[in-house]
């Protein structure tokens, strides 16, 4: 009798997170009864699969839109329960009527081949940068503003747009901490470090990487160099004219800069965390070597090797090498930086715990969507460069843009071309895959969810209190100064 108060208080406080649980142990036992699921049945669920099961995909963007704007305290504290009651939403009546064992595997084939690389990599990266600190005069002038832009630009494709992101975001908002309007020095700085900077090499952009794994080669990207200067030099130019009024009006309101500008007494500390962000990077590239690699191939030469999770799911061992090196890297950062050098940054962990919680109930329930996008892709009727752009872009916006890349690769290297990029799925005209590119990545800084640091830096910048736009103030504003752009990329490129 005494312990049914405590039982409710408890149920009250931990309800949300016991009822998923309970869900999943259900499918779980279910699924550990039945036959395992059928290769080529799950090949064909995109033919299976009804137009509304991207419903629940709907739904999180939704949620994520309207919910933190409607109550933001509610969000902060029910945030991953809302992530995975919409992944449920999907997985329950998929499990119904295609059974448990095929849900058990859609789901692992999710979580262990997509959600958690692309987390682990960015948790490397988000923790190896937290710990290196660029001291100095940061000053939040127009000027100084422009170079931190320009010089994150030049190496997104080098580091990666992630990790150029978390490298030097906090660098800005520092600069920028006495200045009252600082949202627009984020916003173009999601455009250009965290998008089309990383459009050079494989290394730059996921959809690349991917790119890469099916044949493109290393240097194909470096013919995006002409587009990724157009843009660049567009938005920096808007971007100097804009902070530079906004610069003016904080002087008048008698607001004034910490520092004059950068000078020599500016210096990087934590240095040494550069040794194991070579070590992420060089993780990525060795994975997509040993890709392509014998030893880590099947007998069929198309498969790669590695372990059997569950049905025919396989880890592949490159991604396995990856992970790990990512992680000894992260771990290796955080026993050897000193606790004083992530205050100075005023690191926390809140931006990738978000991250985590949301991008689970994305990646789970958006798979329908790119199931169906992939079987029923053709039905586009794409054939023109411009059309691959605009489509590839569009549907980048929403869902992850490295399987739109590979879905629309795979579109357009079915349309017969006989010169052009020789890729694993067959030839793609050079012009067609120009454009897929761009569409992929440009688009990319439209939508704080279609590129992972996109949503790391709104969540730094939130942190560090900028009052950054709400999901569609931000791709409203995204729009209004994107899609001019994108118009014109079309005329002169495409």
């Amino acid at each position: 009798m005494h312990q049914t108060p405590k039982i409710n208080k408890f149920l009250r406080r931990n309800g949300t997170k016991i009822l998923p649980v309970i869900a999943v142990s259900i499918i779980l036992f279910f699924a550990a009864n039945t036959k395992l699921p059928d290769t080529e049945t799950l090949h064909m669920l995109g033919y299976m699969l009804p137009i509304w099961s991207i419903l629940p995909f709907v739904g999180i963007l939704l949620s994520i839109a309207f919910i933190p704007h409607v109550n933001h305290h509610f969000w902060e504290r029910h945030r991953l329960s809302i992530a995975i009651m919409w992944a449920l939403i999907y997985i329950i009546p998929f499990a119904i009527f295609f059974g448990a064992a095929e849900a058990v595997f859609m789901f692992l084939e999710v979580i262990l081949l997509e959600y958690l690389p692309f987390l682990i990599l960015l948790w490397g990266l988000f923790t190896v940068s937290g710990g290196i600190v660029i001291k100095g005069n940061l000053a939040g002038t127009p000027k100084g503003n422009l170079l931190i832009l320009v010089i994150g630009t030049a190496i997104a494709s080098w580091i990666g747009t992630t990790g150029a992101s978390m490298l030097l975001i906090r660098p800005l908002l520092k600069a920028n901490k006495w200045r009252e309007n600082k949202v627009h020095s984020v916003m173009f700085f999601i455009f250009l470090v965290s998008n089309m900077g990383g459009c050079l090499t494989p290394i730059g952009d996921p959809p690349l990487f991917l790119g890469f794994l099916e044949g493109i080669p290393f240097f194909w990207p470096m013919k995006l160099l002409p587009m990724m200067l157009f843009n660049a030099v567009i938005l920096l130019t808007l971007y100097f004219i804009i902070d530079s009024r906004s610069y003016k009006n904080e002087i008048a309101a008698g607001n004034k800069p910490i520092a004059k500008d950068f000078s020599t007494h500016t210096k990087i500390e934590g240095s040494y965390n550069f040794i194991y962000l070579a070590m992420i990077i060089g993780s990525v590239i060795l994975s997509g070597g040993l890709a392509s690699n014998p030893a880590f191939l099947d007998e069929s030469g198309k498969v790669l090797k590695g372990v059997h999770v569950y049905a025919g799911l396989v880890l592949p061992y490159t991604s396995i090498i990856q992970m790990t090196i990512t992680i000894i890297a992260g771990i290796l950062s955080l026993r050897t930086t000193k606790k004083e050098l992530y205050e100075a940054n005023h690191f926390t962990w809140g931006p990738i715990k978000e991250v985590a919680e949301l991008f689970f109930g994305i990646f789970v329930a958006m798979s329908p969507a790119l199931a169906i996008l992939h079987i029923r892709g053709a039905e586009l009727g794409l054939t023109e460069p411009w059309q691959f752009f605009w489509a590839t872009g569009s549907l980048s916006l929403f869902l992850d843009n490295a399987p739109t890349f590979m879905i629309l690769l795979s579109l357009a290297s079915s349309l017969g071309a006989t010169t052009g990029v020789e890729t694993a799925l067959g030839i793609v005209a050079d012009n067609i895959l120009i454009a897929i590119s761009i569409g992929t990545i440009f688009f990319g800084a439209v939508t704080y969810i279609a590129n992972a640091p996109n949503f790391m830096v709104r969540s730094i910048s939130i942190e560090n209190k900028v009052k950054m736009p709400s999901f569609l103030g931000y791709m409203g504003k995204a729009l209004i100064i994107l899609f001019p752009l994108f118009f014109l990329d079309m005329i002169v490129f495409l």
